[in-house]
């Protein structure tokens, strides 16, 4: 039976505490950078095991300061996946370098170490990998293969926030890695963004980077000490968190983990009703010790078994009243990339095989477990009567 209400495919999980704490930020009479950014940024350093985290008007924004760190030259390369948001690779292009893409693993859709090693030259600079779904990549092998030739790793965990590897969470490990507070994420502050590091110079440089290469310190060391000013060290752009949008990460960190458990009952309810519907392919799970964040929920659609293809399959979800999203197209198969970086079909086989048949189900800690049941309703429903 169709619902009677429409699921979208994400919600963010706001609460009073939220509210509230964005009523006391805009009572306070300061709403930009403050002290609740500080607070937030030390907040989630100690969640992650970081010395130092830096918040961001986006992880864009965070991708983009760390990458314009490599100071790229024409002709260097930054390897990453396709599969992913574009921002990715956008921030390569727009930093100078040339992105390089290599395949992923069809089950995990994360990167594929061996294609990893496999593509590296002696203008690759950097890998990007992307923990996708809220699964940890295989660190430990992308880290000795970049660290062997030293090559920056910058960890791509917009879908990782509440993620381990190994006992330890992303972004507790020595290099840069990047997370999205995006309204569809495990957690959110609206929009915004954070990074960290462990390197107190790294950090610095992205302080300055983060609101326009101004120091007001600096002013004292090599200005006039008798003055009140402030001095630019570097060019850089204005890329701040403010207090609104920390007061509500600073409440959502807090409610992070139960937020996660509730991800992952749903995620294993899912796999339980849908385990038998031979038409979709399930997300897999890696061998090695990680905590799924469970941020996205993907099937793989077998059009040949399911007599319907992915974008049909969307669209006959929706009639159901139930939402889907798309995560992702290949970005190697968009126009810009195509056009700039173009790549022979078939070269990243899996890739493009899961780009065309990817769909994300509704997912987030707000669901009920009728909710889970009524898309898997929908689901077979539509495959059954697809199949006539």
């Amino acid at each position: 039976m169709k619902r009677n209400t429409f699921l979208p495919f994400s919600r963010p999980d706001i609460g009073q505490e939220e509210i509230d704490a964005v009523v006391d930020v805009l009572s306070s009479g300061w709403i930009t950078s403050g002290p609740k950014v500080e607070a937030f940024e030390k907040a989630f350093a100690e969640y992650v095991g970081s010395p130092y985290a830096l918040a961001l008007s986006s992880c864009t924004a965070g991708l983009h300061l760390a990458i314009a760190l490599l100071d790229l030259k024409p002709g260097d390369e930054v390897i990453t996946a396709s599969l992913t948001w574009p921002a990715t690779v956008n921030m390569i292009h727009l930093c100078g370098g040339r992105p390089v893409f290599v395949d992923v693993e069809r089950d995990t859709v994360n990167l594929d170490v061996s294609w990893v090693e496999a593509a590296i030259t002696e203008q690759t600079r950097a890998v990007i990998p992307v923990h996708f779904a809220g699964q940890a990549c295989d660190l430990n092998g992308l880290r000795n293969v970049c660290k062997s030739r030293g090559i920056a790793l910058i960890e791509d965990a917009a879908h990782a926030i509440g993620s381990e590897y190994e006992g330890n969470r992303i972004g507790s490990s020595d290099n840069i890695a990047v997370f999205s507070f995006h309204p569809i994420k495990n957690m959110t502050t609206g929009e915004g963004g954070m990074i960290t590091t462990h390197d107190k110079d790294t950090y610095e440089r992205l302080r300055l980077l983060r609101f326009h290469g101004v120091d007001k310190d600096a002013w004292k060391r090599y200005g006039s000490a008798e003055k009140e000013g402030y001095d630019l060290l570097l060019p850089g752009w204005k890329y701040n968190m403010t207090d609104i949008q920390a007061a509500i990460g600073l409440t959502q960190l807090k409610r992070l983990d139960n937020m996660i458990e509730r991800r992952e009952k749903l995620t294993m309810l899912y796999d339980e009703l849908l385990k038998d519907v031979r038409e979709l392919t399930l997300p897999g799970y890696v061998s090695y010790s990680v905590r799924h964040a469970c941020h996205l929920y993907t099937v793989i659609v077998d059009r040949d078994k399911a007599g319907i293809t992915r974008d049909e399959f969307m669209q006959e979800m929706k009639k159901q009243n139930i939402g889907t999203g798309l995560h992702f197209l290949a970005a190697h198969k968009l126009l810009f990339y195509r056009k700039h970086y173009p790549i022979p079909d078939g070269l990243l086989p899996e890739t493009e095989y899961i780009s065309e048949r990817i769909v994300s189900l509704p997912l987030y800690p707000c669901m009920k477990e009728t909710d889970v049941q009524d898309v898997v309703f929908a689901i077979k429903d539509i495959l059954t009567k697809c199949k006539k």
